[in-house]
């Protein structure tokens, strides 16, 4: 079950402007179909030298920030290609939450089929936080120290990420009405259901 409802984690400070998919996951560290294997080539460019070493100064080799789940970036965040890797790598990396001014509009609607919370605020003041934040999507709200900031997201992304359901999940919630209806045009339309008796 993925449902989304909140999240208390230190974040990570990544805040520049557009930083596209590419960057996010490179297409020379996508070497499968599959969501598994990507979060060791999560800004992969930054994130290592020439010989594939961790950079010590990148923010996310940085110890304090292991096992953050909370990423603060810029505005246009996830601009460039519709590539799905990004948010794959993004998720399988720990992150359930982005905090950004902007996110490009593809990006953000692959960010909640796979229940990483996009919210729109500015992540500025969140990034002088000296502690863990804490994301609540009902109240659309995030808190750290003593202060509390709201974030947009539209009624449909949170009705998806609070439900934890997929599209086939979500889908399969009318199951009876789909059973319904097909046994109707069974019966309306019997030569449509002809099985092959070959």
């Amino acid at each position: 079950m993925n449902a989304f409802t909140t999240v208390t984690s230190r974040a990570v400070p990544l805040i520049r402007d557009d930083i596209d998919t590419d960057i996010i996951i490179p297409s020379r560290e996508i070497r499968s179909v599959t969501k598994k294997g990507l979060a060791k080539g999560l800004f992969a460019g930054w994130r290592y030298d020439a010989g594939y070493e961790p950079k010590p100064d990148f923010v996310l080799n940085r110890p304090e920030y292991a096992g953050a789940q909370i990423l603060l970036g810029g505005a246009n965040f996830g601009c460039g290609s519709s590539r799905e890797q990004a948010v794959w790598a993004l998720a399988e990396h720990g992150f359930r939450v982005i905090v950004a001014p902007s996110f490009n509009p593809i990006f953000r609607r692959n960010c909640v089929r796979n229940f990483v919370l996009p919210a729109i605020a500015d992540p500025v003041p969140m990034a002088k936080v000296d502690g863990p934040l804490h994301v609540d999507l009902a109240a659309r709200t995030i808190s750290g120290g003593d202060q509390t900031w709201t974030f947009e997201i539209d009624e449909g992304s949170a009705e998806v990420l609070a439900s934890g359901l997929d599209e086939i999940g979500r889908t399969m919630l009318s199951a009876d009405k789909i059973g319904a209806w097909r046994a109707k045009d069974r019966a309306s339309r019997p030569w449509i259901y002809l099985e092959n008796r070959a």
